[in-house]
């Protein structure tokens, strides 16, 4: 399945029916009696969160959605039917806003809540309407209301609460797979992962907890280089960031302050949200380097660092008791 983050749509609510001119033919009534019924009202455009949806692909190939019209009136003051709802079924997650302004119509995160992005247009009135001592039999009616349009832009922010950041092959993959069922590709070379990858871990009273992994920033990723700005919008959500370092490259301390400076320039306060530095493939190095690099921490670390090895499996319960401790604080 093919994973679409960002759409753009153009929604247009249903018409309103026309109200029409009709007479009733009964004795003693001039010209029969008023009796024309009012159109329906026209259709609205609904957007609903649904769990089960993980793109926007559904959007990319269809870019126009019309609602239904109302009914125009009927005889003996019959109202016409109302246009029936259009229900657009997008990613928990999604949020709305206006492509030519900018503002944000709605953020839907819960399975099941519903957003009305266009109002369907009024019915037109009928003849019976216009009724009047001086005017007993109305030819006047009015024409139905054109629904609400608007040209919006759908962005999709997953709903994660551990995010996985860092620069690419520093093992991100390899440790949600381990960590989660999920089964990303993983391979070794830069840019395994082009979309987000989502897994659940269970904490230790069984509750599910998401977790991200986010495709690899790399320097200047907050100005557009590169696969991670377009993805870095799926860590705004999250309460976490799991900072991942290859311990094995030439320089750990640099590929920290790489990803650090993208967070800041990026904003959106994600420089400030809580993290934990992981040093990754510390099977890769030996002790000597290690030290080294553990000197080089102590100088410039405040929230601590951890070592890992998600290959062999080392050092995940501590990562874990961490994770957790970070979440309920």
């Amino acid at each position: 399945m093919q994973f679409i983050d960002q759409a753009q749509v153009k929604v247009r609510a249903g018409r309103g029916g026309d109200g029409i001119v009709a007479f009733r033919r009964e004795k003693y009534v001039p010209a029969g009696g008023p009796a024309g019924g009012d159109g329906g009202n026209g259709g609205k455009i609904v957007f609903k969160a649904d769990a089960n949806l993980q793109t926007l692909l559904d959007f990319k190939f269809k870019q126009l959605f019309v609602a239904q019209d109302g009914r125009r009136g009927g005889p003996s003051k019959c109202t016409g039917a109302s246009g029936k709802d259009l229900v657009l079924k997008v990613p928990c997650g999604t949020e709305v806003r206006d492509l030519e302004t900018g503002i944000i119509f709605g953020d839907l995160q819960d399975h099941g809540e519903t957003l009305v992005v266009a109002f369907g247009g009024n019915g037109g009135l009928g003849n019976a309407h216009f009724l009047s001592n001086r005017n007993r039999a109305p030819e006047k009616f009015t024409e139905g209301i054109d629904g609400e349009e608007w040209l919006l832009h759908l962005e999709l922010k997953l709903l994660a609460e551990v995010g996985i950041i860092g620069l690419p092959n520093a093992g991100k993959s390899t440790l949600i797979s381990v960590l989660s069922s999920a089964r990303p590709k993983i391979a070794d070379y830069p840019f395994t992962t082009l979309i987000p990858n989502l897994g659940v871990v269970r904490k230790p009273n069984g509750d599910g907890t998401v977790f991200a992994d986010i495709p690899g920033l790399i320097e200047g990723a907050s100005k557009g280089i590169g696969l991670g700005h377009d993805f870095l919008r799926h860590i705004e959500r999250t309460k976490l960031l799991i900072h991942l370092v290859d311990a094995s490259s030439l320089d750990p301390i640099k590929d920290i302050e790489i990803i650090e400076k993208e967070l800041d320039s990026y904003g959106h306060g994600l420089i400030d949200r809580p993290r934990i530095v992981v040093f990754n493939k510390k099977e890769l190095i030996d002790s000597k380097l290690l030290g080294n690099l553990t000197e080089r921490l102590q100088e410039r670390s405040k929230n601590g660092y951890l070592y890992i090895s998600a290959v062999m499996n080392q050092g995940l319960g501590t990562l874990m008791n961490k994770i957790w401790k970070k979440l309920e604080s």
